[in-house]
Formats: C-alpha cells, sequence, structure tokens
C-alpha cells in the first residue's frame, strides 16, 4: 500500500533567527506502508513532534557539534512519539509505541534506534513522551541531580523556567528541598511558575533593566545553584551572585543561539574566587540513569507531586511556526506537534 506522505523540508543553511521560510511544506511524495525486507526497518505513523532549540544549531553547516547538521532538501528530524505500521525488526512490532528520532512528516522508515524506546501505555498523556519523559525531562534530571549535585536548602535560580526542561528542573529542587527562583518574559508565565510550578519565585527578565540587581533582590544571601539555558546578559549576572562552591549547569544558551557573532561571558574571574564549578553537559551521556529517571519522575508524576504544561499546535503544517516561535518566548511550555491520534 502507498500513501501520500506529508513532510517539512528543511530549505538550506540559514544565519541568525530561524524563519518559517527557511522550512517548507511538501505535499506529494509516496510512501509504501511495508519495510523493505532484510533491512531491519519498519514503518511509523508519527504521532507528536518535538520542537526543541537544540535544532537551531543543526541549521547551520557546522560538523564540530554533538550531533550532525541537517540536510539541505532534505525531511527536518527531531524527537518524535510514532506507532509502528509495518515491521522487519524482530524488537519492534506493528502496533508498538515508540519514543525517538523521526522525521517532520506523517509517516517514517525507521533504521536507526539510537536513543529510541518502546512505551508501555499507561494513564500517562502520550505527547509527555517528547517532553516529561523524553529528552527533556531527563535533561532537567541529570543535570540537577548529577551536574548542580544539590543539598537540601540549596539556592536555586533557573533560567527560562517556564520551558520543557526547567519547569521540571525547578519542580525537582523543590521536592529536594531548595528554595526556587525563575525567570521567564511574561506576567503570564511568571504567574504559572509561582501558581502552578510551585516555585518560591519568579520575575519576568524583560522588566528588570539591572539583573544583577534583581538576583540580589530574590538571592540576598547569593546562589547555590544556577541551571542555565540562557547564557548572556543572565548568565554574566549569574556569576556575580553565585555563593563560594556554587555549581553552574550550562543546559542551553537560547540568547545566543542565532547570533552570528556570540559575545564572551564576563565576570569569569568568579569562578576562581568563588570556587564555582561551571559544567556544560548532555543528558546522551547519561542514558544508563533512563531507568531509574523514568521510575522515579513517573512515580513523581502519579503522585501529584509534579506536573508538566504543554503547548500543543495541531498539524504538522504548523510545525515551522511552532519551531520559529521557541526563538521569541510564544510557548508557554513544552512545544508539541500533534501530527495524529492515533
Amino acid at each position: 500500500m502507498e500513501v501520500e506522505n506529508k513532510q517539512i523540508i528543511f530549505k538550506g543553511f540559514i544565519q541568525g533567527m530561524p524563519k518559517e521560510t527557511d522550512m517548507e511544506l511538501k505535499i506529494g511524495n509516496k510512501i509504501k506502508l511495508k519495510a523493505p525486507e532484510e533491512s531491519g526497518a519498519f514503518i511509523v505513523k508519527n504521532l507528536y513532534l518535538s520542537c526543541d532549540p537544540y535544532m537551531r544549531g543543526r541549521m547551520r553547516h557546522f560538523h564540530g557539534s554533538y550531533i550532525p547538521p541537517f540536510v539541505p532538501g532534505s525531511v527536518i528530524e527531531g524527537f518524535g512519539v510514532s506507532r509502528v505500521l509495518d515491521s522487519d525488526n524482530p524488537n519492534f512490532k506493528p502496533g508498538d509505541l515508540v519514543s525517538g528520532f523521526t522525521g517532520w512528516e506523517e509517516y517514517s522508515l525507521i533504521q536507526k534506534t539510537v536513543q529510541l524506546r518502546k512505551i508501555q501505555q499507561d494513564d500517562i498523556p502520550l505527547s509527555y513522551h517528547v517532553g516529561l519523559l523524553g529528552m527533556p525531562g531527563f535533561t532537567a534530571y541529570v543535570g540537577f541531580y548529577e551536574v548542580c549535585t544539590p543539598k537540601k536548602g540549596d539556592y536555586v535560580f533557573v533560567s527560562a523556567a517556564s520551558g520543557a526542561v526547567a519547569q521540571l528542573v525547578g519542580q525537582l529542587a523543590k521536592l529536594h528541598g531548595c528554595y526556587v527562583v525563575g525567570s521567564a518574559g511574561t506576567s503570564q508565565k511568571v504567574d504559572l511558575l509561582k501558581n502552578k510550578l510551585g516555585f518560591n519565585e519568579a520575575f519576568n527578565y524583560k522588566e528588570e533593566p539591572d539583573l544583577d540587581a534583581a538576583l540580589k533582590r530574590y538571592f540576598p544571601q547569593g546562589i547555590d545553584i544556577y541551571f542555565d539555558n540562557v547564557g548572556g546578559a543572565m548568565l554574566e549576572a549569574a556569576l556575580l551572585n553565585m555563593r563560594i562552591h556554587g555549581r553552574i549547569a550550562v543546559c542551553g544558551m537560547v540568547s545566543q543561539n542565532s547570533v552570528s557573532d556570540p559575545q564572551g561571558t564576563r565576570n569569569l574571574f568568579n569562578l576562581i574566587s568563588r570556587r564555582i564549578k561551571m559544567e556544560g553537559f548532555l543528558q546522551s551521556d547519561y542514558l544508563h540513569l533512563y531507568p531509574r529517571f523514568l521510575e522515579d519522575v513517573i512515580s513523581f508524576y502519579k503522585e501529584g507531586k509534579i506536573v508538566y504544561i504543554e503547548d500543543m499546535n495541531e498539524g504538522l503544517e504548523s510545525a515551522p511556526a511552532a519551531f520559529v516561535g521557541l526563538f521569541s518566548g510564544k510557548n508557554v511550555g513544552k512545544q508539541v506537534i500533534c501530527v495524529a491520534r492515533e
């Protein structure tokens, strides 16, 4: 059986902020819903796709990164939740639900199974497997517990705090007995952080003319842990407010993702004088902890100890706008594309 396959095509390498026109909706390509024999591959129907800031880095011609760039003229790739339709792989059978790398298209032929896992259906929303239980959730978990090495009573600052990763970091920190403050870009997000996600305090960084003064106001005794998602001026201000033996987990630098000449970081001398540990990390280095992560976070969720916020767009054709919106803060929570619900 052949069907038409809608696809989102990456048009070519870019500079600056991504635009919807950097991607193209392609309709009319045919795909056979039959896995090639002796290929070890399988055909999936994509249900949910993940929009993530790291994908901006794949839109430039840079092969020295931890993940290769997209191929101009080819389908964009990202994390997704899919249902197996036909398989030549004994480990994946028709009807199986899987989470991992797939194409931004209605149907995909999956040949690589790295970071691909089967989903055991339960009462957790399927879309959460690209967010809370997917790469963003796991990033939050290992970044907080393994990189930040938290202690009860620590003062924790989280930037871009309503995003896919950071909303969970803040909640894990609270469960650990920490004092948590988050920054976000709208009053709606600030309200969400304080009244739904349980942060002790939150502020709108766009309303703060002096970020150093803002952090001194919220952390008069200084910061033990800074979970950095934005870099730039926010990182510089945090460096001025870290306590002795503070820890900075460098998870993302969204403020620098789309600039052609990334700015240097001032105030680095504080790393010496305050004996600060500042460490970048990739969740893929900690995959041996994934079973423990699933057990812990599923338990927290089912016990009502954590919540998760999604921003769901309907239809594959909405994917370019949803992705571009990440870089202007349009999303509230984890940005997900619903391609199909079954």
